[in-house]
Parts: C-alpha cells; sequence; structure tokens
C-alpha cells in the first residue's frame, strides 16, 4: 500500500508543474548546499540571502524548475522533501503549516488517507526538525518572517525536543 501511495504522489508530483515552486525560494543547511553542488553545476541556481537557499527565476519559478521537472528530485531540499507542509519559528516551537489544495493536489489526496497524511507529517516533521538544528538562529529570524499564504497551522512542535506530534 504506501509503495501504490508513493507512485501515486510522485505522479501528481510530476503531473503539477511545480505549482509549490513558483514564488518558493527554499532553505537550504550547508550541509544541502553541499550535496546539491556536488550533484552538479548548479552554483549559479544557490544564492545567499539572508539565508542559503533555491535561487528564483525572473518569471518566479524555482531555478531549480526545468519544464515543470525539478532538476533535483532526488537531493531536494528538506523544505521540499516535507511537502505539502511547511513551518515557522517562534520562540521554543516549530509551528507547522499544510498548504491548501490551490497549491498542492496532493493535499486532498492526504486529507483523503489519514494512514498517509500520518506518514507524510511524521517525515515533515522529522525533515523540518533537522533543518531548523541545522540553521543558524539569525537565517531562521529570516525564514521565519517570509509570509506563508494558502497554508493551514496544523501543529505546534517542541523546538528543542524529538516530539512530532
Amino acid at each position: 500500500m504506501a509503495g501504490d501511495w508513493i507512485d501515486r504522489a510522485e505522479a501528481i508530483c510530476h503531473t503539477c508543474g511545480g505549482r509549490c515552486c513558483t514564488g518558493a525560494c527554499p532553505p537550504l543547511s550547508t550541509e544541502r548546499v553541499r550535496i546539491i553542488l556536488s550533484d552538479g553545476p548548479y552554483a549559479d541556481k544557490i544564492e545567499r540571502n539572508g539565508y542559503w537557499r533555491i535561487r528564483m527565476k525572473s518569471n518566479g519559478e524555482c531555478a531549480m524548475m526545468e519544464k515543470g521537472r525539478c532538476l533535483i528530485h532526488a537531493i531536494k531540499p528538506e523544505t521540499c522533501r516535507a511537502g505539502p507542509f511547511t513551518f515557522s519559528v517562534t520562540g521554543n516551537s516549530i509551528e507547522i503549516f499544510l498548504k491548501r489544495e490551490s497549491v498542492c493536489p496532493l493535499v486532498s489526496y492526504l486529507k483523503a488517507d489519514q494512514e498517509m497524511y500520518a506518514r507524510q507529517y511524521t517525515h515533515a516533521a522529522k525533515c523540518i526538525t533537522g533543518l531548523v538544528k541545522a540553521i543558524p538562529e539569525d537565517e531562521l529570524r529570516v525564514i521565519s518572517s517570509i509570509p506563508e499564504p494558502e497554508t493551514d497551522k496544523i501543529a505546534e512542535i517542541p523546538r528543542y525536543s524529538g516530539r512530532h506530534s
């Protein structure tokens, strides 16, 4: 069943054309920068503007998108792996948000399958928690100040523990 779900999720992502990748500059840990740069000639697609991130093209699309497909899908940033969940850091908490169906068509499928929703949420919380631990405080403040329209807060987890409720 999980294999079927993963195949379905991959198909949804590949046919969407990257709606969640428009207007996004995913934050990168220094480890993720290293991984991406070791995979190919992507230095011109990464920038440091308040935080390490994937650059945005002039049309608002993620610089890693090419013909509606992600060039680094297998090694994509933690926030992309966490999708359709996103985050903000407030004090000692990480607020977890779920993107709306208007941004990500995968959301309606997750909402219809509680088991897969729980699996993806757990995976997302792990990705996000790891990213938050790896990013300096000044960068987290910049990232957390970026508005996340078309999302709904669904959870708040402690920043300094492994609990993902």
